[in-house]
Order: C-alpha cells, then structure tokens, then sequence
C-alpha cells in the first residue's frame, strides 16, 4: 500500500522534529561505560551465558591482553574441521548428522543417524492446506519474512505449542529443522510467479534423500542435479548450522526463550535478526559489492587499480556508500574464519569448471589486500580476515542458486543450532535475560495541552 502524500508530510515533519528531543551524544557512551554492542572495550564480548552447544573460537586473552589466533568452530566439543573430513572422507551427507549432535549432544550410531533420517523423512512433509493458505495466498518478495511468518503460522498447527518441556521442544526442533527447506523452496516458487512473473512451478517431496538433496529438488524446475552440488551444497549447511551462543541471532533466540515463550516466536525472533545485512544478510551484501567492484575496477589484475577502489568504499565514495568491505573482518575471528577456509578451498575448485576463475582471482585479492588499504584509511592496527560472508556468496552463484536465496539458506541450516541453544536455556537458563539500559532524560513535569 502506498504512503498517501499527507501521511508522507506529517512523518517528514516527525523527522524534523525527533533529533530536537531524542539525540544521545556519542561520548556519553563512554562516559557512562557502557557495553555498547554487549562488548568490552577491547572487543571481546561481554560474557551472559554458559552453554555446551558450540564455540567460535578467534582471540585468546593473555597477561590481560587479546591476542589473535587462527579462527576454530566447534560443535559440543569436535572442530567443525574433524566434522566435515569425517563425512567427505564417507562421501556421505553429513547435515543431519551435524543437527543430531546439536540438538542431543553426541554424534549418533548408525542405528540412531537411521532413525532420525526416517523421522526427519515423516516430519518435513507440511500440514495438508499449508502452501496453499501461507504461502500461496499471501506471497512475499522477501523470503526470510514469508520464512518468520510461516513458522509463525506453524504454531496454530501444533497440539501443544507452548510447551517448554524437552520432548516437545526436541519435536519443535525436528519439525522445524526438517520444514524449513520445504517453506523456503515453496516461497520462492510462489515469488517468483507473482513477482517476477515467473511460471508456477512446485515439486513433490522425495522421501529417500537427504535434506540438501531435497532442498535442489525442490528449487530447480527441472529438479536436476549433480552429487557434487548436492555434497556441496551440504557442506554449507554444515558449516552455518551453530556458531556460539553469542551471535546475535543465537542471543535473540536465547533472549526470547528466557521469557519462557513458545518455540515458533523464539525461532521468528532469530530469523528477523540473521536477516539483516550486518548478521546474514552480508553473504548478499558482498555480492552486492563485488558488482560494484567488478564494475569499478578496469584491470582486475592490477593490485594498485584495487586497493585504490577498496579506499574509495572505505571513503564511501564507492559501493553502495556506507563504508563497508563486506566480507572482512569478523565480530570474534581474528586471523581466520574457518568456514571462510573451507569454503574458499571449495570455491577455487569448482571456479574454473564454472567459468568464474577470474571472478575468483578478484574476490581472492580483494581479501588479500583489504587489511592493507583498512589499515592505511582508517589507521587502526585491528588484525581481520575474510568472513564466511566472503566466499560463500560466490559458492551459491556457482550452484546456479539466486542472489535472494543466500541468506534463507543459511537460515535453513541455523535452524538446528537456535533449537539446540533454545532447549539449553529453557532447561538450564532459568532467569529472564535483563540488561540496563542507563536514562539520560532529565525527570520534568507535565505540561498541559493548552500551555504546550
């Protein structure tokens, strides 16, 4: 619906107004100590919680002091690294492997990984009427708010919703986990019919595969695909699946769990945040940038003709004008992020197979020579790295994936690792999370409407 022009001039004048009697000084951070982004002033974060669910491991402190360190990612104790080598080594799908450990804290036999792929199997088909009523009647042009808004919707389809006993939450985490790339596939069928005038195309479910097997089912039209995009696209799933309790998706999740409510709003809440460009939505924001660079840059091997285009984004007379190298630097990983590793290595690989060795080479430089150039505008000694962001884009490029589908996916995958943190603060959290917000409004009076 379209913002009338009086609607449009009385919020004009709003904004006029609102600096006059709600601006906060930047300094009075500081003065007043606050933790602004839930982090010290040296950049680590602020500890509020314990859990067994995961680790991002980027600094360690010594004498008092951060010191960097090649990044590490664990899932309840095993490196993400020891992960993914035990399943490619198989040749086998390892996603649900990986949402077994989350959510039940131990890797699974062969009996028990059996079983949960049966019962993954049962739990991903939708309630009968429910493409139909959430997705086709109403469509998004976003697919992580169809995303929130039909796990929303799966509340009214649960016999005990609000249940915070384990058995139930365990069930929510499987159903949601199993559910998500069938939502996802489905919004994106029915976006591209009503918004890009696309025709309607919907697949039937396959029982016999895995979960990252089913999702390319689902997406392509012609329901094609390759065992080495589907592995691929797996190890994706692997590798965005938990990343600590800290991050800011994770922390909604455990925040709106702490006030005991239901499942689905926890799991909306943390959809809401992973979608933002500083959170997961960066994957779209990098290629968003390497367009811009790509474009900007006449010789792509002139490492001089780079870094001059990376100031000028710095400078935010580039890009798209908010002085960010997307794709660098990380909140917790100093030297490395090991996902970016991973999925770097898989990128060069399939690069020239795909007719992107180029692009590759520039994303590559890119990397290499941004902490230069951040360290030389900004005049700060941070040590970054390459994010998981950085790469991670052009790998779903190559599986011939859309730009609007990077971060629904990675959504798809962190779906396990929210019900896993959910359950732990549920069961052992027990205290609503409550941070202070210090005032810095002066008490006066009120002021009658007719002397104002």
């Amino acid at each position: 619906m379209e913002t009338t022009n009086k609607v449009q001039s009385f919020i004009d004048n709003l904004c006029e107004e609102y600096p006059k009697y709600n601006h906060i000084d930047p300094s009075s951070y500081a003065n007043e100590n606050v933790k602004r982004g839930l982090r010290n002033a040296d950049g680590t974060g602020v500890l509020a919680g314990l859990t067994r669910v995961g680790s991002a491991q980027g600094y360690y402190v010594q004498d008092g002091a951060k010191t960097p360190m090649d990044g590490r990612l664990v899932y309840r104790g095993i490196d993400i690294r020891d992960l993914v080598a035990g399943v490619t080594e198989d040749k086998r799908f390892g996603f649900e492997e990986v949402a077994y450990l989350l959510l039940c804290g131990t890797l699974p036999n062969k009996t028990q990984l059996g079983d949960f792929h049966n019962v993954m199997n049962e739990l991903r088909h939708l309630p009968k009427g429910f493409t139909e009523d959430a997705i086709l009647k109403n469509p998004s042009p976003d697919i992580m708010n169809k995303l929130a808004s039909c796990i929303l919707s799966l509340y009214s389809y649960d016999a005990n919703p609000d249940s915070c006993k384990l058995a139930d939450m365990l069930r929510h985490g499987m159903e949601l986990t199993a559910r998500a790339p069938v939502i996802v596939a489905h919004a994106f069928a029915v976006k591209r019919h009503y918004y890009d005038r696309e025709s309607l195309v919907l697949h039937i479910l396959r029982d016999d595969v895995s979960l990252a097997e089913n999702f390319l089912h689902l997406l392509r039209p012609d329901k094609q695909f390759t065992p080495e995009e589907a592995h691929l696209l797996d190890l994706c799933l692997i590798l965005h699946a938990e990343h600590g309790g800290g991050n800011n998706s994770t922390f909604t999740c455990r925040t709106l769990t702490s006030s005991m409510t239901d499942t689905y709003s926890a799991i909306a809440g943390a959809i809401g945040s992973l979608k933002g460009p500083l959170h997961g939505g960066a994957n779209n924001q990098v290629m968003d940038m390497f367009e811009h660079i790509k474009s900007g840059i006449k010789n792509w091997d002139d490492e001089d003709e780079i870094c001059d285009y990376l100031g000028k984004i710095l400078r935010k007379e580039a890009g798209n004008g908010d002085g960010k190298i997307y794709g660098m630097g990380h909140a917790v990983y100093t030297l490395s992020d090991p996902r970016a590793i991973l999925l770097k290595k898989y990128a060069r690989e399939l690069a020239p197979k795909h007719g992107c060795l180029e692009e590759f080479n520039l994303l590559e430089a890119v990397e290499r020579l941004s902490p230069k150039v951040f360290a030389s505008i900004k005049g700060d000694s941070k040590t970054i790295s390459a994010n998981v962001d950085m790469f991670s884009g052009l790998v779903y490029q190559m599986l011939g994936i859309p730009a609007e589908m990077y971060t629904p996916i990675f959504a798809v995958a962190r779906i396990v690792g929210w019900c896993a943190h959910r359950i732990e603060e549920a069961i052992y959290g027990g205290r609503i999370m409550r941070p202070a917000y210090r005032s810095l409004e002066p008490i006066k009076g009120y002021t009658p409407l007719d002397e104002r």
